[in-house]
């Protein structure tokens, strides 16, 4: 009985030694997949039988057994590309992904995302990449994730101007113009002291433009009138007229602190409705003034709008903060979505799926999910995870085993050896 047990022992060797070594096959076999984790084997003996003897009660092993196999969770190394929707994590977290009509939850480390024919941002077996949304005005919606989605089809609608803004400077060294005073002319240049233009955009995405005059008004109070001027869009006189209120500056060049933040306000102004007579809606303009008057030649540092013309998509990238971005013709930059990364408590509960894929289990805990971050893992674009096996530390490892699996072949040629012994004690 000893010996057949010793035989066991030797066949449970064999077999835990090659469930081993195809362990390592497959972490070798996987050396150039995106985003894999390599495993380990841990071996465990198996429960021991008492036996009786001179000294008392004594126990012998039955061999061993695989007791686990671990996913190492280790961080890859990262391989720059070209693609700006290749994404990799520096952290614990996971993308999270969905298969079209199925609610079931995939995770992985692997990035190499796209977007397919219908505008969804997916992986190469077709799993839509999850995220939050944004809305119009470019915050995030709070909701759960969703597909990330880009409408690639016709052009993304136009927005009509309703605010302008001048960052403008006006010499104070100025002088109350002399021709024609105190009418304004829009085309004489000696019934005001500065003049600059802005192109804006109608309800249709057409644009038009507007520009607007100053005229210092009282040199020792520092104040200033301000004109406009708006084509229509036949090129007519449109509309003309003086704005109000006036600027006035105080001693140091400044807006008056309305607001005692310390911060000089913008002078407020607002137009009359503008219609352009192409049929679109009429527009509604209100135009800030953050304006100085410094003893330095009158000029424009900066001026803004927030409209645009209709546009087509011309890509799509994502950031460095995991955000999805569509850039139009038109020069505007809308976000989509946002990437959202899931973390485990335990990792190594998490079950395979195939295809660089894992499910949640009881094991690997609740995700918590989340915007990348400290916390869930950092986001890199034009970049993709490698897998994190040695094959060096592998290599070693099948030595080792390839040892352990002959020894235990020589425990069971041994025992055959021994048991032919008996056999010829009849002879």
């Amino acid at each position: 009985m000893g010996i057949q047990s010793a035989m066991f022992s030797g066949v449970s060797g064999l077999n835990t030694n090659a469930q081993a070594m195809s362990v390592i096959g497959n972490n070798l076999a996987n050396t150039n997949t995106l985003g894999f984790k390599g495993a380990r084997t841990v071996f465990s003996d198996l429960l021991s039988s008492n036996i009786s003897g001179s000294g008392g009660i004594s126990q012998v092993g039955r061999g061993v057994n695989v007791s686990k196999v671990d996913n190492i969770f280790s961080q890859g190394t990262f391989e720059t590309t070209a693609s700006s929707t290749d994404v990799a994590i520096e952290g614990d977290g996971f993308f999270l992904l969905k298969e079209p009509g199925n609610d079931t939850a995939f995770y992985s480390r692997a990035g190499a995302f796209r977007f397919n024919e219908d505008g969804y941002l997916v992986n190469p077996e077709g799993f839509h990449v999850q995220g939050k949304a944004y809305d119009a005005d470019g915050n995030l919606i709070p909701a759960d994730p969703t597909d990330i989605f880009v409408p690639n089809a016709g052009l993304v609608p136009a927005k009509a101007t309703d605010e302008m803004t001048y960052n403008t400077n006006l010499d104070a060294a100025s002088e109350i113009p002399a021709g024609g005073w105190p009418a304004w002319d829009p085309n004489d240049t000696g019934t005001f002291n500065y003049t600059a233009s802005t192109q804006i955009f109608d309800s249709l995405g057409e644009p038009h433009i507007v520009s607007m005059y100053w005229r210092i008004n009282d040199p020792a109070t520092n104040t200033w009138d301000w004109f406009y001027e708006v084509p229509d869009a036949n090129g007519g006189a449109g509309l003309q007229g003086q704005g109000n209120p006036q600027l006035v500056f105080g001693a140091d060049g400044t807006l008056p602190d309305n607001n005692g933040d310390g911060t000089p306000d913008p002078v407020v102004g607002v137009l009359p409705a503008i219609d352009w007579q192409n049929g679109s809606d009429p527009t509604n303009l209100t135009v800030n003034f953050d304006c100085t008057q410094f003893d330095s030649d009158s000029v424009v540092i900066a001026q803004d709008q927030n409209g645009y013309g209709a546009g087509n998509l011309t890509s799509v990238d994502i950031d460095g903060e995991g955000t999805v971005i569509a850039s139009y013709s038109n020069g505007e930059k809308v976000k989509i979505s946002s990437l959202v990364l899931a973390k485990f408590k335990n990792p190594n509960g998490l079950s395979l799926a195939g295809s660089n894929l894992y499910t949640a289990t009881t094991d690997s805990g609740t995700p918590r999910v989340g915007l990348p971050g400290p916390e869930l893992g950092n986001i890199f674009t034009n970049s993709l995870e490698q897998s994190n096996v040695d094959m060096g530390q592998e290599f070693v490892k099948m030595i080792t085993i390839q040892r352990g699996f002959q020894a235990n072949s020589k425990i069971i040629s041994t025992v055959d050896e021994l048991l032919g012994e008996l056999i010829n004690l009849k002879r």
